[in-house]
């Protein structure tokens, strides 16, 4: 893993807007992501966790410029990627790509797997001869654990983790260096999930890929990923290393989401502390001043209505946004 940042997210805002009556007049704005700021070196995984609406896949879209940022930076490779137009961006588009949810959802059933996986090389021009594209497509299949002879057969034809391969496949068909993974394992089954993940793994040593892994999933989070960030409401409010976060965990709502994670072994579990979060999860139209998590967190103080934390650097690399820590 190089240490030379292949991804620089610097404050990003997506901020969806509300209009009202005959005019449209604006009266206001879903916060979905808030000045989000995170870096993912060469070679690395970097997870991004959170509870469901937190603003984990807004971001990730954000980076893949599928959706426009309000505000902040977006820089790959070096270069602000922010506000290209279609065509300046069209050469990085195949450098990074996205593996959804729902492969189903994102891949045309008209088209044998085969066509799938060889479409992105003709819009590209990676490949132009045809055969050379079908026999590409095939060891692509090979390459994440399907038969070739699988490229002659449609999409409705495979279950949820052979979806997922083919997806990946696609993907890997770009020749991409960064790939976005939203939750990509979390609507498999679990002995599925552990394949997919190693999948992932093998591949990043195989080909020196880069993640991007959005998941709401603690244990896969852990297993698969270098540094973890934890969002709440649009905001991170702790990045650390793997190990240093989830044996360390410096802020309170990121302690709250370990200590939801049972431990297989009686006698650990009933002698660690809980922390007990209560309450829904404000809204991101209208999300409290100062600290976003002061409604729900136990240890919550004057400081913590009224002042929002930002990210500040602690021991062992962790960056915490909060008072307290």
């Amino acid at each position: 893993m190089s240490e030379t940042p292949l991804l620089e997210v610097d404050n990003i805002k997506v901020h969806f807007p509300i209009y009202k009556g005959v005019i449209a007049r604006q009266v206001g704005a879903v916060k979905a992501v808030d000045g989000v700021s995170f870096s993912v070196n060469r070679g690395e995984t970097l997870g991004l966790v959170g509870e469901s609406g937190c603003g984990k896949s807004t971001t990730g879209l954000a980076v893949l410029r599928m959706l426009s940022t309000t505000a902040g930076t977006i820089r790959f490779d070096g270069t602000d990627i922010t506000h290209l137009s279609r065509a300046a961006l069209r050469p990085f588009r195949r450098r990074i790509q996205m593996i959804y949810q729902d492969p189903f959802g994102a891949l045309d059933p008209r088209m044998t797997v085969g066509q799938l996986i060889a479409e992105p090389m003709i819009v590209h021009n990676i490949e132009p001869n045809r055969a050379a594209r079908d026999t590409r497509a095939r060891d692509l299949l090979s390459m994440v654990g399907l038969r070739q002879d699988m490229a002659e057969r449609y999409i409705h034809e495979f279950s949820g983790g052979q979806r997922q391969r083919i997806g990946i496949a696609r993907a890997l068909a770009m020749q991409p260096d960064l790939l976005i993974c939203d939750e990509p394992v979390s609507a498999l089954d679990v002995s599925i999930q552990a394949q997919i993940v190693n999948l992932f793994q093998d591949l990043q040593a195989r080909f020196g890929l880069t993640y991007l892994f959005i998941a709401h999933d603690l244990a896969v989070i852990r297993h698969i990923s270098d540094r973890i960030a934890v969002m709440y409401l649009g905001r991170i409010v702790e990045i650390a290393g793997r190990e240093a976060l989830y044996d360390h965990p410096k802020h309170p709502y990121t302690q709250a989401l370990l200590a939801a994670v049972a431990i297989p072994d009686p006698d650990i579990e009933a002698t660690r502390p809980h922390i007990t979060v209560t309450g829904e999860v404000p809204s991101a139209l209208n999300p409290p001043p100062g600290c976003r998590f002061h409604p729900r967190c136990p240890l919550a103080i004057d400081r913590c209505r009224t002042e929002e934390p930002q990210l500040r650097d602690m021991s062992n690399g962790q960056s915490v946004a909060c008072h307290l820590a």
